[in-house]
């Protein structure tokens, strides 16, 4: 066993033993925001659409739903997630990986999302990667996902829903400025807040564009 996990390594070994329980905790807060973003994708959605999913987790928060309307890639890298949702969701492609390390055709899809997943990337990789997702985006395909919405170089917790986990990001004005660098056209990037437990957290909720040629 390392006893020093790199930041991933504890992300994945988190969600590894949380799997159900981070699905039923998920599911029982009243997340208005996750529910209103990914209407935003289903309305985008047409016949034959791909979309990617960034951090599906089991499979029932987010990607079941999704799988409606598009031709779904989920990705996650916890293994037992991976497993879950491939058992949730057997029409969409499963993925065990880290996410920056993906490698994808130019415009490959339509529509990524990624719900409280780009979070736990270490904030030093999103520049690059948010390129790379530009890339794999259609013409006037959509990003829709959340961001930190304040400066975290880096953030660990010894206990988050009884599991070591890791954080961190950039602040929203940063975040804005990245995904315009990187080639989007950010239609809309908002501040908003939600109760997690009794805590008020703040994420940027973002809607991307990627420009016709």
């Amino acid at each position: 066993m390392n006893d020093n996990p790199t930041p991933r390594q504890i992300v994945a070994r988190g969600y590894d033993q949380l799997t159900q329980r981070y699905t039923e905790w998920a599911t029982s807060k009243h997340d208005e925001s996750r529910g209103r973003y990914m209407q935003i994708l289903l309305d985008h959605a047409r016949g034959g659409m791909r979309l990617l999913d960034l951090g599906c987790g089991t499979g029932l928060t987010t990607t079941k739903r999704l799988a409606e309307s598009y031709r779904v890639t989920a990705v996650d890298i916890s293994p037992k997630n991976a497993k879950l949702a491939a058992r949730a969701v057997p029409r969409a492609q499963v993925i065990c990986a880290d996410m920056t390390q993906l490698a994808f055709p130019p415009e490959s899809f339509d529509a990524i999302c990624a719900f409280y997943s780009l979070i736990h990337v270490p904030r030093e990789d999103l520049p690059e990667f948010f390129v790379r997702l530009t890339r794999w985006l259609r013409p006037n395909g959509l990003f829709v996902g959340c961001l930190t919405a304040y400066d975290l170089p880096s953030e660990f917790a010894a206990d988050w829903l009884g599991v070591p986990m890791y954080w961190s990001g950039y602040d929203s004005e940063r975040n804005r400025e990245l995904l315009r660098d990187a080639g989007l056209t950010v239609h809309s990037a908002v501040e908003e807040t939600q109760d997690e437990d009794g805590v008020a957290v703040t994420f940027l909720w973002v809607i991307a564009e990627r420009p016709a040629l």
